[in-house]
């Protein structure tokens, strides 16, 4: 009866197994620096727990993660994807550049129908999917590294942006900034906002497919070993496209949601999208080489990110300062994930 027992574990056990037992030691470091970054700050800033800085933290992560959902992918694939601060950009600037054309000023607001509204965020969604096709597609019909040509769709975009607004700033659909900037609602206080129950599905949806679909499988397969995936019959650079595609959508709609936080879209939104987005996937343990990664370490790395950034922000620390420590951050992040990778081989 006892042996019986002793063999039967419950689902939550084996589950809990199943999880730790695929986690490496070097996989807890950046758990343990996100736990250490919570206790520090909340000695140093006794606000940091207070219920506005959690919403206002998550706020800020939520457009983060989203960005950095896509860019795993892409890392995950060995490739690199520097357009998607510009992306970001050009994608709010042209929903704001549609909605003020097709949008009518009444009441001191802007008003426009529901199906110029749609088209307002779909239009825009579509062009972020076209630059990341044709990022994908110059990569891999050139042969040439990705973080040159994704540095020309960078130039491209951030050109087609400053070309359509002329530099003005330009309102967005109200639906934006209900996502960015409200929630559900406890006692007439904000505890659980739109914009981080959408970057959590965007994040759930990622984590879903590459731990359970094929693409997801091939992903890891052209990241690990790009000759041995086409040996196999993988079509490597079909792979590649679509990471890229996946980076520059969750590019635009971060881009959107952005915006929406904002109300309006100036040119000068998204300027460190890029870094952070990496930082985030980096500082979770995904390695820069490719094939080693998941979404779950991005979450991590996205909490480490904005735990770090609203930490200093508490501490009264300036902008020039908090960017010189992300910056350290940042680096001796990247040589972590270097030396790991060394071990890794």
């Amino acid at each position: 009866m006892n042996g019986d027992d002793g063999e039967t574990r419950s689902p939550q056990r084996m589950w809990f197994r199943r999880v730790v037992g695929r986690w490496e030691p070097q996989d807890i470091a950046p758990v343990a620096s996100l736990a250490a970054l919570v206790v520090f700050f909340s000695i140093a800033s006794p606000g940091f727990l207070r219920t506005v800085t959690i919403v206002t933290a998550l706020q800020q992560g939520a457009v983060l993660a989203i960005v950095a959902a896509g860019m795993t992918f892409v890392l995950l694939t060995a490739e690199i994807d520097l357009a998607v601060g510009t992306v970001a950009l050009w994608t709010a600037c042209f929903c704001g550049w549609l909605f003020q054309r097709w949008a009518v000023m009444a009441d001191g607001h802007y008003h426009a129908t529901w199906y110029a509204v749609a088209a307002c965020l779909v239009l825009p969604m579509l062009s972020a999917l076209l630059l990341g096709v044709f990022s994908g597609a110059v990569t891999v019909g050139s042969r040439l590294p990705s973080f040159i040509i994704s540095l020309a769709v960078m130039f491209i975009s951030q050109g087609a942006a400053k070309y359509i607004t002329r530099g003005q700033a330009f309102r967005v659909p109200e639906i934006l900034s209900t996502i960015g900037n409200r929630g559900i609602e406890h006692r007439g206080l904000t505890i659980v906002p739109y914009s981080v129950m959408l970057a959590a599905a965007v994040m759930l949806v990622g984590h879903v497919v590459l731990r359970y679909t094929r693409f997801g499988r091939y992903v890891y397969m052209t990241g690990g070993n790009r000759q041995a995936a086409r040996l196999a019959g993988i079509r490597t650079g079909r792979i590649v496209i679509a990471c890229l595609a996946i980076s520059a959508v969750t590019a635009g709609l971060g881009g959107l949601i952005n915006a929406g936080r904002m109300t309006s879209v100036t040119l000068d939104q998204n300027q460190d999208l890029l870094l952070s987005a990496i930082a985030c996937v980096v500082l979770g343990g995904t390695s820069l080489f490719g094939g080693e990664g998941s979404m779950g370490k991005t979450v991590v790395g996205v909490a480490t990110f904005t735990v770090l950034n609203v930490g200093l922000t508490l501490m009264h620390i300036d902008d020039f300062s908090r960017q010189l420590v992300m910056g350290v951050v940042l680096l001796a992040a990247l040589v972590l994930n270097g030396l790991l990778a060394r071990t890794r081989r």
